[in-house]
């Protein structure tokens, strides 16, 4: 749907509004503006041109204002027109990681990883409503109660997840994730992510090829750590990259992006994750990641990690290194495939080398909660040595968590693997014996 086709549909919505309302203010504009000569402007050009337009009808009939209200009432009718209306400001505020919309009179935001209430509402369910309407036309989706339930990226990177009655007894719900520029690690240790030993051991691992899988819950920041983990590679390999929702932002030259499709309104013309899996094999790949696995296309990345595509980064959702471990066993299952339990778990054995934990504190900070090795072999019991935990002291009456990271010893084999790959481990870390105490079976 085009510019002109939106703006149509929403003013045939709505009935002539009370004058002094917003959506007076742009009823007039619409009343005043040529939509066919609008929809050849770019964006900018099309916001300054209808702020100007505006600016006229408020110097003929608006009421008198101070330079500042005209300036906001400027502002709010021409996002009502043009852009998301009241959730405007909030894009445009780079500190707001996450805008949750719980119906129109409810909206939360998370920003430095705490979630707070703002004083924002929608006039109206119906303006809600519009405002989701807008949102899923750009990804030439639609939602109503056939399809009550849509998960899109717009396009300008946010990820978006609408639900709405009857699924939601909550009335309309809006949740647009935001994503920040990629990091550096050099940067994540800045922030307190990570320290600087931690830093150069990860660099290690990715450039000695082994199979990475980034672990944690919800938020807390496995995709960013993911992209900050893809700098370590070289810059001559292939690199495929496997999404839901096309995240990643890596730096290296030799990239390929390959993102999923949802089946049409018609139910059709679906693309998984797992079919970009197996098409990435046979696209000569020196390495492969994925986003995040949730399904049966996890046994597909483990037999890929089995057959040559070493060097491989993927993230799950899980709980702990040792749930990652049982996590991705049971997601592989999940295959019309059926494998026994056994078989599936030699594939985790044999294809994962390290897991690195994510974790979220009190106080919204995001880091590093742990670092094992798979030391289990073939068809055991899952087994991880710990090399690296964050310990956490008391919590401060300024309720700031405070810890250091504590190394331990690597296993002799992936020491060696690094080592042979012309990589460095840090003092802090070492190497330990074969029947070192820090092994232990994943719970």
């Amino acid at each position: 749907m085009g510019l002109k086709d939106r703006i149509d549909a929403d003013n045939q919505a709505e009935q002539r509004p009370d004058r002094g309302s917003i959506a007076h203010w742009r009823q007039r504009l619409l009343d005043e503006i040529n939509l066919d000569d609008l929809a050849l402007l770019s964006l900018t050009q099309r916001r300054i041109r209808l702020e100007k337009v505006v600016g006229h009808i408020l110097s003929r009939e608006g009421p008198v204002l101070s330079d500042r209200e005209r300036g906001n009432l400027i502002r709010r009718v021409v996002d009502e027109a043009l852009g998301l209306g009241v959730l405007e400001p909030l894009l445009a505020d780079e500190s707001v990681t996450e805008i949750m919309v719980n119906g129109p009179d409810h909206v939360y935001i998370e920003r430095k990883g705490r979630v707070e209430r703002i004083d924002t509402t929608f006039a109206s369910e119906e303006q809600l409503y519009q405002t989701i309407d807008r949102i899923v036309s750009q990804v030439n989706r639609r939602v109503d109660e056939s399809s009550p339930m849509v998960d899109a990226r717009m396009p300008t990177g946010e990820r978006v997840n609408v639900i709405i009655p009857p699924l939601s007894l909550s009335g309309p719900i809006l949740t647009i994730r935001r994503f920040p520029r990629p990091y550096r690690i050099e940067e994540l240790v800045e922030l307190g992510s990570l320290d600087t030993a931690t830093g150069i051991l990860l660099a290690s691992l990715v450039r000695a090829r082994c199979n990475v899988v980034v672990s944690g819950g919800t938020g807390t920041g496995k995709t960013t750590f993911l992209n900050a983990l893809s700098g370590f590679l070289p810059a001559d390999e292939r690199i495929v990259t496997i999404e839901d929702s096309a995240e990643l932002q890596l730096l290296q030259e030799h990239v390929i992006r390959l993102e999923s499709r949802p089946p049409n309104i018609e139910g059709q013309g679906d693309v998984s994750i797992r079919d970009l899996v197996r098409n990435a094999l046979r696209m000569r790949p020196d390495r492969i990641i994925v986003g995040e696995v949730r399904g049966a296309e996890t046994l597909d990345m483990l037999q890929a990690m089995n057959t040559g595509h070493d060097g491989s980064l993927v993230t799950v959702h899980a709980n702990s290194a040792d749930d990652a471990m049982y996590r991705l066993q049971t997601l592989a299952t999940m295959s019309e495939v059926k494998i026994p339990f056994e078989a599936v778990r030699d594939q985790v054995n044999n294809a994962v080398d390290v897991i690195v934990h994510l974790g979220r504190w009190a106080d919204g900070s995001r880091r590093v909660s742990e670092i094992a090795v798979v030391a289990s072999h073939r068809r055991e019991q899952f087994r991880l040595q710990q090399v690296l935990e964050f310990r956490t002291q008391p919590l401060s009456p300024d309720r700031v968590v405070r810890g250091e990271f504590q190394p331990h010893p690597l296993p002799r084999n992936i020491a060696e693997r690094v080592y042979h790959a012309g990589e460095t481990i840090p003092a802090s870390f070492g190497v330990s014996d074969e029947g070192s105490d820090s092994i232990r079976e994943a719970r």
